[in-house]
Formats: C-alpha cells, sequence, structure tokens
C-alpha cells in the first residue's frame, strides 16, 4: 500500500514537472503595434533571434486609431509609437507605464538636447523615449508636376497644394494627403499666416474650411500609402513625411521616376514619434528588452537607414549613411531648422474643434 502510494505521489510529481516544464519552455512573446514603413526589415528578426522572444507585430496608419485603442483599455501591445503631441493627454489619461530606466542600459545613448525638448510633451522623460522625428512638407514626382505646372511651378511653397487652382490641375496625376488632422491643419495656419498653435477655434475652423476646396481634387488621405503612389508614379504629389518622400525616391529609382521633397518656405512642421509601454502590457520584461535593443546604436542606424528619418540616438549618428546624413530634408540646416515648428499638445476644445473641420473637409462635396 505504501509503495503504491509512494508511487502514485511520484507520479503526480513526474507529471507537474512535465506539466512546469512544457510551460517553461513556451517562448516569451512580444506585441508591438507601429506605424507602416517604419522599423528596417531585419530588426524584428534579428531581435527574436538574440533574445528567443517571439513577436507579433502590428500595423496602423494614424495616431487616432492608436489612441482609440489605449483609451479603451487591453489593447493587447507591449510596446507602441505615439507621435509626441499625442503623449501629454495619453500620459493624463494613465495609459503608459512609467519606464523603469534601469532596465534600459542603452538609455544612456540618448541625445541629452533632444531629451531636453522632449519634456515639453513627457517631463522627466519618464514614459517615452525618442524613436524617430522628421519634417512634414511636400513630396513630388518632378517630371509629371512641371508638366501640369510647367517650370514655374511653385515648389518652394506649400501654394503647389493648398492652392486650390494647383490641386485643381494636379488632380490629373494624382494629389494625396497625410491621415493627420492636426499636422495638416496647422500646416495650412501656416500657409494662411497664423499661429500653428493658435487656441483660436475659429483658426482651425478656417483651415478646415481651406482644405474643403482642395479636398474634391485628392485622391486619397493616407500616412502610408503615399510612399508607395509617388514611387510607382500612381500620384505626383503629396503632403507627406520626409522620410517616406525619400523612401519614395529610392524606390521609384529602378523606374526611372524622379521623387523630391522639400520644406516649404511658409515653414513646416517638426514631429517625433516616441517608444511607450502600454500600463496594460503583457510581456513588460519582453517590452524593456526590445526597448533597450532598439537603443543599441547599429540598431538605430540601420533602421534609420532604412526608414529615411532622423533619429535621437548620439552614437547611432556617425553610423547613418553620408547620403541622409547630407539631406537638408532629413537632416534640415540651421536656416531650415528656423522655419520649422512643433504642433503642441492642444486643449480639449481644440482637439474637438479640429474633429469636426477634419470630418466636415473630408467629405466635402461628396453625396
Amino acid at each position: 500500500m505504501l509503495k503504491a502510494l509512494i508511487s502514485g505521489l511520484l507520479s503526480v510529481a513526474v507529471s507537474i514537472s512535465v506539466i512546469s516544464t512544457g510551460h517553461a519552455e513556451e517562448k516569451p512573446q512580444l506585441n508591438v503595434y507601429n506605424w507602416s514603413h517604419y522599423i528596417a526589415e531585419n530588426t524584428v528578426s534579428d531581435f527574436e533571434k538574440s533574445t528567443g522572444i517571439n513577436v507579433t507585430y502590428s500595423l496602423y496608419d494614424s495616431n487616432e486609431m492608436l489612441e482609440g485603442k489605449l483609451l479603451a483599455g487591453r489593447s493587447g501591445f507591449d510596446v507602441v509609437v505615439p507621435s509626441s503631441y499625442f503623449v501629454p493627454n495619453q500620459i493624463k489619461a494613465g495609459v503608459y507605464e512609467e519606464l523603469d530606466k534601469s532596465r534600459i542600459p542603452n538609455w544612456q545613448n540618448l541625445d541629452p538636447i533632444l531629451m531636453e525638448k522632449l519634456e515639453a510633451f513627457d517631463p522627466g522623460n519618464r514614459y517615452t523615449i525618442p524613436y524617430m522625428w522628421g519634417t512634414s512638407g511636400i513630396g513630388y514626382n518632378v517630371e509629371k508636376v512641371k508638366a501640369v505646372l510647367g517650370d514655374d511651378a511653385p515648389l518652394d511653397s506649400w501654394d503647389l497644394i493648398l492652392n486650390p487652382e494647383n490641386a485643381e490641375k494636379l488632380s490629373s496625376c494624382g494629389i494625396a494627403i497625410l491621415d493627420d488632422p492636426m499636422d495638416v491643419l496647422a500646416s495650412i495656419m501656416v500657409y494662411q499666416g497664423k499661429d500653428p498653435n493658435s487656441k483660436n477655434p475659429k483658426d482651425w475652423q478656417a483651415a478646415g474650411d481651406h482644405l474643403a476646396k482642395i479636398v474634391p481634387h485628392i485622391r486619397y488621405f493616407s500616412s502610408s500609402q503615399f510612399v508607395d503612389g509617388l514611387a510607382s508614379g500612381e500620384i505626383c504629389a503629396a503632403i507627406a513625411y520626409s522620410g517616406g518622400t525619400l523612401q519614395a525616391s529610392e524606390l521609384g529609382k529602378k523606374d526611372g521616376i524622379n521623387i523630391r521633397y522639400y520644406i516649404p518656405k511658409e515653414g513646416a512642421t517638426v514631429w517625433y514619434d516616441v517608444l511607450a509601454m502600454p500600463k496594460d502590457a503583457m510581456n513588460k520584461e519582453s517590452a524593456y528588452q526590445f526597448l533597450n535593443y532598439i537603443l543599441e546604436p547599429q540598431v538605430t542606424a540601420d533602421i534609420s537607414n532604412y526608414v529615411a528619418y532622423a533619429n535621437a540616438n548620439r552614437k547611432a549618428t556617425p553610423l547613418v549613411d553620408d547620403v541622409m546624413r547630407n539631406n537638408d530634408g532629413i537632416y534640415p540646416s540651421e536656416a531650415r531648422l528656423n522655419s520649422l515648428f512643433v504642433v503642441k499638445s492642444p486643449n480639449k476644445k481644440i482637439v474637438r474643434t479640429v474633429t469636426r473641420a477634419w470630418n466636415r473637409a473630408k467629405t466635402a462635396n461628396k453625396s
């Protein structure tokens, strides 16, 4: 009887051990939510190989899409990449984990000057890590635009797209606009000679009214589709991100398509995208490993070289391709920097006004 009891207990112990070992052998997981066209081809696979962590990598196309998931709770993601001007309200809403910097040794690689600037959105740099930064301006197909508007096309001004007469003419070869309400409407206000961070709702409404005048000539609104659109010749002009346009330029070269990017003389937005960990992240240890991995100088440089955006890693900058570092659209000169502005986090009244103005403009002249 005693032998049978001992044998039974040993059998149970073995079963528990097998079950326990089975669980231990399961790969740790990580769920990342990022913009499309926004990481090097080998970044995730190399991270998986070096850590044994299995990554599920999902894409979104607007800050609003990301924010909706974060505010709803149980987002299902461990690392996300919001734009900086969305961060203050998201921090207030309590959606992010305060980062333990002792678990991110490569934090020391970050540029202290840029970190100080980002404190305007995240005081003390408590919740976010700068990822990439760039500008929003005009991307265009040199031959097609000149064929439509002639050699006198206003290539140094927002007038190229924001003038309804020019937009109507360019509609024959295709125009796209970023699906980014704050960015686009702030740019229109600069074009109108107004403060891009105006606290007057009427200024934002007027910007929306102006957008409505060119909407009938716009092929689509997207913060990622313009890359392939420019590269393939599907569109000839876009209000676009700097790096995305350079990606399009590289892709278009093989087909002889000449794509260029410029920062309009009236001014343009400079933006920062940051890495953050949702409060409800299920795999925080994996998230910390990923955040630290991204800050490896060579990893950061590889991402910059692939996505064509500047980064905030001072040790990575020397590893960025010369072509990029010498490109005024990617690393603007001091003169260009002086014309750039940051879109600050607006109050709730302005956010509501922007949402209404944007939605009204996008549905203009549509049945």
